[in-house]
């Protein structure tokens, strides 16, 4: 019996080696073969076959968006000039007038008034000069007071009344007697002339400003 059984299993084996290598496909008998010709006749409509791009994945080079390409259009800045006394600023808004709607604005900017350490009004240049020589021997800082004031002299000028007190405090301890507080200039509406967005394109408009800014310059806001 297990010589038997020894002949059936050669049998088998043998067997099953002529099917798995096509021996028996005369026959009829041959396992279904998976070369690529049986499989391309296998499919179904391989036209309609498309190649979709995972989402999130970058487009090939040369299909980027020609927008990408093009270059930045230059950014806009804002400039600024000023302070304008209120017939400078009359004077720019005339000017102005001509450049594109909403480009510019004028801003109130107060001007702060100014006072000033005075010694004068003197007679004459002579009596002038005689205080000039007193107060260069005291070291004393000073200069002509111009306008209204003169014939003075002006031992220093400030924003703010207080100041202008502490400075006359100070000159007292240097033997300076005669000294007074003024107000040289008061209190006086202004205006800062604004252009929030100067582009390429504005920037040439710009030189219509320019008679009436008198001699200010544009600069970064």
């Amino acid at each position: 019996m297990l010589r038997l059984a020894v002949i059936a299993l050669l049998l088998a084996n043998a067997g099953y080696y002529a099917w798995t290598q096509g021996l028996l496909k005369t026959a009829g008998l041959a396992p279904e073969e998976q070369a690529e010709p049986q499989r391309l006749q296998q499919q179904i409509r391989p036209e309609t076959l498309q190649i979709l791009r995972v989402s999130g994945s970058k487009p090939p080079a040369d299909t980027a968006p020609a927008a990408a390409a093009a270059p930045a259009d230059t950014a806009a800045e804002c400039l600024q000039a000023g302070v304008f006394d209120e017939r400078q600023a009359e004077a720019l808004r005339t000017a102005a007038a001509a450049l594109p709607q909403g480009s510019w604005l004028l801003e109130p900017t107060p001007i702060p008034g100014r006072w000033m350490v005075y010694m004068g009004r003197f007679e004459d240049l002579e009596t002038l000069d005689k205080k000039r020589a007193e107060l260069r021997a005291r070291k004393v800082e000073h200069d002509r007071a111009g306008g209204t004031l003169e014939y003075g002299l002006s031992l220093g000028r400030f924003s703010a009344k207080d100041a202008a007190e502490r400075e006359l405090a100070e000159l007292g301890n240097k033997g300076v007697r005669t000294a007074r507080v003024v107000q040289e200039r008061p209190d006086a509406p202004g205006f800062t002339l604004r252009l929030p967005a100067v582009t390429d394109t504005l920037r040439p408009q710009l030189d219509a400003l320019r008679p009436a800014m008198a001699g200010k310059t544009l600069r970064n806001c």
